[in-house]
C-alpha cells in the first residue's frame, strides 16, 4: 500500500477492499502458517486436543433492531464463527467501549440480551473489559467478543478443502440481516416485514458433522455476503464454482428492497445462515440435517463445485445465461455487525 493512502469505509466492508488490506499489511506483519489460513477462526493444537479461536468487533447502526440487537448479535457472530471451524464453542470474552452519556437502560438490555444468547448458544462469558470515552469519540456502543471452542477429532474441515464435484448447500434465505439494517437505518418501512436472521449456528453444525462426516468446508457469509464467501473458498480451494440463481432463497420482501436500491441479495451480509460444501453422495443427508433444524427449514442446494476457471465463481442465471459472480466491490452497506 502507499504511504499517502489513508483508510476508508470500504476497507471495512469485507469485499476486495479489506481482502488487500488483509494480504498487503497484516498478514506481511504477522506471517504465521496458523493466521495464514485466514479461516473464520484459528485452528490451535494444544496438548492432544484442537481448540478454535476468534474474535470480532462490533459497531452496528442502530444499536437494536428487527430481530436483535448488538448484544446478541455479537455473541451469535463469534459463536458462529467458531462453529464454521467445526468446534463446540465453550467460552467467550466481551469488551464494551461505551460513549459518555450511554443510557444505562440501553446498556443492561444490551447486556441482558447478550447473557441469553450465550446460554442459547451453550457457552459462558469468562472474562471482560469495560472502556468509557468522552462524548463524541465514539458511537454510543462498540462491543469486542472472542470465543474459543474444541473442535471433535472427527472433524477436519476448512476454506481450503472444497474439492471439485462438491455440493454447495445455503441453509436458509440470504440478505435477510443486511437489508433489516438499512431498512431501519434510512426509516425505509420495511421494518414490518423483515428481520435480523441473527442466531446461534452451533448446535445445527454439530448436528450437521455428526451426520455428514463428507462435510469438507463451511462459511457463514456475513460482510460481503454469499458471493464473497464463495469467491474465498474458490481462491483458497483452488476451484471453480457455479451457483443456480433459481435455487437460491431470498425471501420476497429482501428481494424486492434489493431490486428497488440496485442491490444484489448475495452481496448481502448474512448472521444466521452458513453454506456448505458436502460430497455429493452426502447431500441429501446433509439438506435433510439442515432442514430438521428451525433454523435451517429453508435449506437448499444452491450449486457445486468444479474443476475449470479455477477460482472464480459463476451463476447461472434463469434464463440460461451465466455471468461472472465476483466478491462485493466498495461498501454497499456500512455498520452491519
Amino acid at each position: 500500500m502507499k504511504s499517502n493512502e489513508t483508510i476508508l469505509i470500504d476497507h471495512g466492508s469485507g469485499g476486495k477492499i479489506s481482502n488487500q488490506l488483509v494480504a498487503q499489511m497484516m498478514l506481511p506483519a504477522f506471517d504465521n502458517p496458523i493466521l495464514n489460513r485466514l479461516d473464520d477462526g484459528a485452528t490451535l493444537e494444544i496438548g492432544n486436543r484442537r481448540m478454535a479461536f476468534s474474535t470480532d468487533s462490533f459497531v452496528v447502526d442502530p444499536l437494536f433492531f428487527p430481530g436483535g440487537n448488538i448484544g446478541d448479535l455479537a455473541v451469535n457472530g463469534t459463536v458462529n464463527d467458531l462453529a464454521m471451524c467445526g468446534a463446540v464453542p465453550q467460552y467467550l470474552s466481551m469488551a464494551l467501549i461505551i460513549e459518555e452519556g450511554f443510557s444505562i437502560q440501553k446498556l443492561q438490555t444490551i447486556v441482558n440480551s447478550m447473557g441469553r444468547a450465550a446460554k442459547t448458544a451453550g457457552v459462558i462469558l469468562v472474562t471482560g473489559d469495560t472502556k468509557v470515552v468522552p462524548a463524541g469519540a465514539a458511537d454510543k456502543l462498540f462491543i469486542n467478543t472472542a470465543g474459543i471452542g474444541q473442535i471433535p477429532a472427527h472433524v477436519h474441515i476448512g476454506s481450503a478443502n472444497a474439492r471439485p464435484g462438491d455440493c454447495i448447500l445455503v441453509s436458509g434465505s440470504i440478505g435477510d440481516h443486511g437489508m433489516t439494517i438499512l431498512a431501519q437505518r434510512e426509516e425505509l418501512g420495511f421494518s414490518a416485514d423483515i428481520q435480523s436472521d441473527s442466531a446461534p449456528l452451533c448446535h445445527m453444525t454439530q448436528a450437521l458433522l455428526k451426520a455428514c462426516p463428507q462435510v469438507h468446508a463451511l462459511r457463514d457469509p456475513t460482510r460481503g455476503g454469499v458471493a464473497t464467501a464463495l469467491n474465498e473458498i474458490a481462491q483458497k480451494s483452488g476451484v471453480g464454482i457455479q451457483i443456480e440463481a433459481s435455487q437460491v432463497p431470498v425471501l420476497p420482501p429482501v428481494s424486492g428492497l434489493c431490486d428497488l436500491l440496485g442491490l444484489d441479495p448475495l452481496h448481502v451480509a448474512n448472521e444466521g445462515k452458513m453454506l456448505v460444501f458436502v460430497a455429493p453422495e452426502a447431500a441429501d443427508l446433509a439438506l435433510r440435517t439442515l432442514r430438521a433444524n428451525p433454523l435451517g427449514a429453508q435449506a437448499a442446494i444452491i450449486g457445486q463445485v468444479v474443476d475449470d476457471h479455477i477460482g472464480r465463481v459463476y451463476l447461472k442465471t434463469p434464463i440460461g445465461g451465466s455471468r461472472l459472480l465476483d466478491m462485493l466491490t466498495g461498501e454497499q452497506l456500512p455498520r452491519i455487525c
